[in-house]
């Protein structure tokens, strides 16, 4: 059986020629960047302190970034703007320590019911039994009212005004999540 990914959609959405060819006829696509690396240290280190309190967020982002850019690809890594990259690093010692709290205070009680929640539903709406969504949820908690709350951990470098808030390829991957999840 095959699988559809929100990735894939909005890959799909964004040129269906470059769907093509990364989804089916497998060329290398996308293989990240200093951004990619970021958002990446900053979800492993907020994942890591909501499940371990003592967990001193500053280094962990520290070295999950600096392992992140080991990891990317070698023409990526040569061109790599040392200033940007300790910009970066200063940015997400700073931020990493915040993101906890702010969920504590937001939500006040919860229950945390699973960080990097598998998805892999069938898709009953359009056709039967043919393909499966498959995702994975940063978070999901629970409050004290009884609703279950599907967070996904998004990082920019341009903050996130009302068009991005309202734009529906960012909004649908939180739709697909929930309908999924429920």
């Amino acid at each position: 059986m095959s699988h559809v990914s929100f990735s894939a959609l909005k890959l799909w959405h964004e040129c269906p020629f470059k769907h093509k060819l990364v989804y089916i006829d497998k060329l290398k696509g996308f293989e990240g960047n200093i951004h990619t690396a970021f958002g990446t240290a900053m979800h492993a280190t907020i994942e890591k302190k909501i499940l371990n309190e003592n967990l001193n967020e500053t280094e962990c982002f520290e070295n999950e970034f600096l392992e992140e850019l080991k990891n990317l690809p070698e023409d990526i890594k040569e061109n790599l703007d040392k200033d940007f990259v300790h910009a970066l690093r200063k940015q997400g010692k700073f931020l990493a320590p915040l993101a906890v709290p702010a969920l504590k205070e937001y939500f006040e009680n919860f229950e945390i019911i699973s960080t990097e929640e598998a998805l892999y539903e069938p898709i009953k709406d359009f056709v039967e039994n043919e393909y499966d969504f498959k995702g994975y949820i940063d978070l999901v908690v629970k409050t004290d009212d009884g609703k279950y709350h599907v967070i996904d951990w998004k990082t920019c470098s341009w903050g996130w005004d009302t068009r991005r808030k309202s734009d529906k390829m960012t909004t649908y991957q939180l739709t697909f999540y929930k309908y999924y999840f429920a």
